[in-house]
């Protein structure tokens, strides 16, 4: 009798304790999801405006560091002194602002020509794979197509052009920046067509744009001018903040001008960079004081391009003129397009036969021997480059999707969408040079933490990373059915459950689509690896931007190739583990 009025004790413990735990777990889950926005936002603006004012400091000389604690303007006056700063700031605006407007009317006259047509669809194959390529590696490959000695000569030598020997040319690192500007257009192209049209996706905003070109079809509008009249007014919207990122990394990029820019003088982000790095600790003035200059250049940029939006849709757009030689922009789209493919997969088989050539002769358009001696050679020195890379690409992208799933969460449970200031506050890193926020980032963390390099540099890869996967995942997210999570709660199921086991089976395929993009974006970090890890943290990308800059071409293909292999390997992943483990709807 007493082990029965036990087991009914102990029961209704159990029971008693069971709603106490779960509601207990809830409660943790709901604060965690309601909290996780904030930190979002404070992990974004803390340290850019943190790095911003740790540069504004040392650029009027307050470092007390190295026992300089009277504000003045010294940094501003040795800025201007410096020879060729002129040359600098003007290269600096017109590789910037001219890549990003061709990269921006190409993607224009791509959608244009084949809107609504199969050809779009088969233009977007073909140059989604030019997204997982790093802008060294890119950088890297256009150098090895357009140098005296590269393919392009190879394949009109000496047939067409005379040459026995190779020729003497200015490319890549031209004074006037062509070859940065080449560089830079092709690859932030792919970038802004797979923006336009992950927009022209969505289900409700693809439908209505097609409707109203279909009306301008039928309304005597021709192709080309239906699509700038009736889905450009309503699709550019959508595109700003990605036009604007392009435009704040083009002017201020470090990697590109590295690599085919001249050096006589360089751009000015790429001589804030060399003086950061110096040995003398005094240039750092200098440098924060450029990096102002820098921030004050991208800023004139976006304004000139925000200010120019008015002028460009003007009354063109409702002028009632139904064609522009629409025919000919038609053929003219065409025949750019073929180019710029042709281009992109000329470069990339001349950088996979630089890896594997043996003994290469010019004008030969082939190596006379193809060996793996580079590779062998290559692999058995980037050990712990390669270890690096992986390590601080999965921690940042790991945190990074953690911390997106938990803040769209927090939006659907509150049934708020995220405001336009917040969306801003994502972008941020994007828009901000980081060459300017960065000096003063560091600054913050060797003051903070100067021990463990590698933490600086994960973190520093996060800010990053984070806007990319966020909008990765943001429409995946919000697309999901709430039926499923509905009848799951009406069953009992608690928030965290419907979140674990209802939602994130559902959204496997773009997670991993996610994740591979976060890697890719790690990956291809160089400037914050090289300035956060202060040298010590040497990565894929780090080692390929140095090779390129002295060592053989056979080495630096190599390590280019790696560098495109491993986010390739990572999407290819994504596109493949879905049909293996779950059927996902969020695709």
């Amino acid at each position: 009798m007493s082990n029965d009025s036990n087991n009914k004790t102990a029961d209704t413990n159990t029971k008693t304790k069971a709603p106490y735990q779960t509601d207990l777990s809830t409660r943790i889950f709901t604060g965690v999801v309601s909290l996780s926005p904030k930190f979002l936002l404070l992990l974004l603006i803390l340290p850019v405006l943190g790095g911003l004012l740790s540069v504004l400091l040392p650029a009027f000389s307050w470092v007390p560091a190295l026992e300089k604690t009277t504000v003045s303007l010294q940094g501003f006056h040795d800025l201007w002194q410096t020879p060729g700063l002129r040359q600098m700031v003007a290269l600096s605006i017109a590789t910037g602002l001219i890549s990003t407007l061709l990269a921006f009317v190409m993607t224009l006259m791509i959608l244009a020509a084949f809107f609504n047509s199969i050809w779009l669809t088969c233009i977007e194959r073909l140059l989604s794979p030019i997204l997982v390529i790093p802008h060294a590696a890119a950088a890297i490959a256009v150098g090895f197509l357009i140098a005296p000695s590269g393919m392009f000569s190879r394949l009109i030598s000496p047939w067409l052009s005379g040459w026995e020997l190779a020729p003497g040319g200015m490319f890549p690192h031209d004074p006037y920046g062509i070859s940065i500007i080449l560089g830079l257009t092709l690859k932030e192209l792919p970038f802004l067509l797979l923006m336009a049209l992950g927009a022209l996706a969505q289900p409700e905003l693809g439908k209505k744009l097609r409707q109203q070109y279909k009306v301008a079809l039928n309304l005597g509008y021709y192709p080309i001018t239906a699509f700038f009249k009736a889905v450009l007014p309503v699709l550019y919207p959508l595109l700003r903040l990605p036009i604007l990122a392009v435009l704040a990394y083009a002017s201020a990029s470090v990697e590109m001008p590295l690599i085919l820019g001249p050096n006589t003088p360089p751009t000015l982000a790429v001589t804030i960079m060399q003086w950061f790095n110096d040995v003398d600790l005094n240039l750092r003035i200098k440098a924060s004081a450029g990096a102002l200059l820098q921030l004050a250049l991208t800023g004139g940029l976006i304004a000139l391009w925000l200010g120019s939006e008015k002028a460009c849709f003007n009354g063109t757009l409702i002028n009632g003129k139904r064609h522009y030689a629409d025919a000919l922009w038609q053929k003219i789209t065409a025949a750019l397009t073929t180019v710029v493919i042709g281009f992109i997969l000329l470069a990339l088989i001349g950088l996979v036969l630089w890896s594997v050539a043996g003994f290469w002769r010019f004008p030969a358009a082939l190596p006379e021997q193809l060996v793996l001696l580079h590779f062998q050679s290559a692999f058995t020195q980037m050990g712990t480059p390669l270890f690096n890379t992986l390590a601080i690409g999965i921690v940042s992208t790991v945190f990074a999707i953690v911390l997106t799933l938990l803040c769209l969460e927090a939006e659907q449970l509150s049934q708020k969408p995220l405001s336009t200031l917040t969306s801003f506050i994502i972008y941020l890193p994007l828009l901000v040079p980081s060459i300017a926020f960065l000096f003063g980032l560091v600054w913050l963390q060797q003051l903070v933490n100067n021990q463990t390099a590698f933490f600086n540099v994960a973190f520093t890869h996060l800010l990053f990373v984070l806007p990319y996967v966020f909008l990765s995942l943001a429409s995946s997210y919000r697309r999901l059915d709430p039926r499923f999570a509905h009848v799951a709660a009406s069953l009992g199921a608690t928030p965290a459950k419907v979140f674990f086991q209802v939602k994130l089976p559902q959204l496997f395929a773009p997670i991993l689509i996610a994740i591979a993009l976060g890697l890719a974006i790690s990956f291809g970090q160089y400037l914050p690896t090289l300035l956060a890890g202060g040298g010590r943290i040497a990565t894929i990308t780090t080692e390929a931007v140095t090779l390129a800059n002295g060592a053989s071409r056979r080495t630096s293909a190599v390590y280019a190739i790696i560098q495109m292999a491993l986010p390739l390997i990572g999407f290819i992943l994504a596109w493949v583990l879905p049909k293996y483990f779950f059927k996902s709807g969020g695709r």
